[in-house]
């Protein structure tokens, strides 16, 4: 079987990005890959540009298609971004106005960034338009706490049947925000929009990611004055006017994770260049208790697979500084070829288990609980949504048929074809694109053998 390399290209990266791809697995993936900016950070930053009156300028940036999304929808809004050099851009938005719902449409799909714009439009502009939002079937993702807090800052909201138009008649003012969930984009929406809000905001409850603190680091350079309190407490005093920024965003922690798992299920062997130790300190440890051997330099994290068997392990996901949801897919594809049983208590989203299917369909022992497992020696308080998973092993995976459902699990999913012995046919590869950058040269270059089909 060749190998094939596919480049997401700058303009359209899904539609570089092909849809059906045959892999033929057992082998070890060995070698290096390299992770750019984290996409929970770089789109959030483009956003944030919308709140200068001068030029920003973000560097580290992937080319990955949630950023080709923004950057069609800031263009939309006739923000003017420029490609400086290879994953440096520059957004400019001096022009800005106000954009048709056809273009907004067109550019969002089915993300949800542009729940996002709001409160940059509603400072500049006075007004701002979301069209209804998608994004990963992973799980209820409501936005009523982007809609309170707006509120809370005095935006009027009128919804219909193409999305929800907000209008701020007077400037928005500070208000006091306590999330019932640390959520993140929540946490976002009311960053971006309370540094510019007449007065003080505070917000308790808020989610303290790595990516929210770049993202306030990108603010304080913009002019923005934020405290960061214990026990989740943020508190901004707006300020009349901000500027453009200089700033080179986190590495992904999600991919550099994804990869530390990748090397566990093939018993690989990868160096992951930008991985970041710190923010990856959570499952760093969890990666040492299955066995897995990591070695941290200035330049990244090489990790490796022990050699002999790997442990079963008990996680439960959580908000940060817990382990992170995003991380728990690939790891499970690890996990099928521990020696005994470990037991996942998937605590933030509750359908992010519909990725081991497929896992089952090539051989995989594992059993969900739809309503999770009570346990004595749980840490993470539960929550009704959560569920759990099983996973028993080792057992040999076998290629098979399978098509992505999500971001993280499609990954888990290449994962698991390239593990397996045979051939396995991955559709619905497109989705993909949103987080992982050159995904199909980065396997080739870690021994990988693919084809496209079709």
């Amino acid at each position: 079987m060749s190998q094939v390399a596919a480049s997401a290209g700058k303009a359209s990266p899904q539609a570089a990005s092909p849809d059906t791809v045959i892999f033929e697995g057992g082998r070890p993936l060995v070698g290096e890959v390299e992770v750019r900016g984290a996409k929970n950070l770089v789109t959030k930053a483009m956003v944030a540009s919308l709140l200068a009156d001068t030029p920003s300028v973000l560097k580290n940036v992937p080319v990955i298609s949630d950023v080709a999304v923004v950057r069609g929808l800031l263009e939309a809004h006739a923000v003017t971004v420029t490609d400086v050099a290879d994953g440096v851009l520059e957004l400019d938005p001096r022009g800005v106005k106000s954009a048709h719902f056809a273009e907004i449409d067109a550019h969002a799909g089915s993300s949800r960034i542009p729940i996002l714009f709001c409160g940059p439009l509603l400072h500049q502009l006075g007004e701002a338009f979301i069209p209804d939002l998608g994004g990963c079937r992973i799980g209820d993702r409501p936005i009523n706490f982007h809609l309170d807090a707006l509120r809370a800052f005095g935006a009027e909201l009128d919804k219909s049947h193409e999305g929800i138009r907000l209008r701020a008649p007077r400037r928005l003012v500070g208000a006091r925000v306590d999330l019932p969930y640390p959520s993140v984009g929540a946490t976002e929406q009311v960053l971006l929009t309370a540094v510019r809000a007449q007065g003080v905001t505070e917000l308790t409850n808020a989610a303290i990611e790595p990516e929210i603190m770049d993202l306030i680091a990108i603010l304080q350079k913009m002019g923005a004055i934020i405290l960061v309190e214990p026990n989740r407490t943020i508190v901004i005093e707006g300020v009349d006017s901000l500027n453009g920024y200089d700033h080179r965003a986190i590495p992904d922690r999600s991919e550099a994770a994804s990869w530390a798992s990748a090397a566990l299920a093939t018993r690989g062997d990868i160096y992951v260049r930008g991985a970041e130790q710190k923010d990856l300190m959570t499952f760093l440890n969890v990666y040492r208790k299955v066995g897995g051997h990591f070695q941290v330099d200035d330049h990244g994290i090489r990790f490796t697979h022990p050699g002999d068997t790997i442990r079963p392990v008990v996680i439960e996901t959580d908000v940060h500084p817990g382990f992170m949801t995003d991380w728990q897919q690939p790891m499970v594809v690890a996990l099928t070829q521990a020696e005994g049983r470990s037991i996942v208590h998937e605590t933030v989203y509750e359908n992010r288990f519909g990725f081991t299917d497929a896992l089952r369909q090539m051989g995989a022992n594992i059993e969900v609980y739809k309503e999770g497992i009570a346990s004595i020696t749980r840490r993470v308080p539960r929550r009704p949504l959560e569920q759990a998973a099983v996973i028993t092993g080792p057992t040999p995976l076998r290629g098979a048929d399978i098509r992505v459902p999500d971001l993280r699990g499609g990954f888990s999913h290449i994962i698991a074809a390239v593990t397996a012995q045979g051939h396995s046919t991955v559709s619905n590869m497109g989705i993909i694109s949103r987080g992982y950058e050159h995904l199909l040269d980065k396997l080739a270059g870690l021994g990988t053998s693919y084809e496209l089909k079709g």
